[in-house]
């Protein structure tokens, strides 16, 4: 099991970096390798991604959220073993620290060795970036949802 995790303060309101979070649909604007993601429901995602030239589809699951405090997820189905969370953090009115930590299983030869070479920990800091560009820059700033997940076992 390979894990990364990766801190980024963004210099907007806690709920308005908790609120861009929960589009989940807007994710490919700021994450490279998401092609998509369609929300099938308040706590599950239909994800289709492209990494190294291979394409995956998985859906995820959320198994906790909490308002502008806490999102975590896991993977069903499919050959994508990963899961995840990420926290928000309220530094001052205008400035929020995420923390983010994916847990993920690497599939092949390609995958082992990109782990072992962080190259996962280098995408998801160049994400975490491209992310507060996106949030900081005007982003869509849309209204999340906002309800209460709790962990299903």
């Amino acid at each position: 099991m390979s894990q990364v995790i990766e801190t980024i303060d963004v210099d907007v309101p806690l709920t308005v970096a908790y609120n861009q979070w929960t589009q989940f649909e807007s994710f490919p604007k700021f994450m490279d390798g998401v092609e998509s993601v369609i929300q099938l429901d308040d706590t599950h995602n239909h994800w289709v991604t492209k990494v190294g030239g291979v394409t995956r589809e998985f859906d995820t699951e959320i198994t906790e959220q909490h308002p502008d405090a806490r999102i975590a997820w896991h993977s069903i189905g499919g050959d994508t073993h990963h899961a995840g969370v990420v926290t928000f953090h309220r530094l001052a009115a205008k400035q929020t620290r995420l923390m983010i930590q994916i847990d993920w299983e690497p599939d092949g030869i390609v995958e082992m060795v990109g782990s072992a070479i962080n190259a996962d920990d280098r995408q998801v800091q160049s994400d975490a970036q491209q992310f507060k560009a996106f949030i900081e820059g005007g982003g869509e700033h849309t209204a999340g949802w906002r309800g209460n997940v709790n962990h299903s076992a």
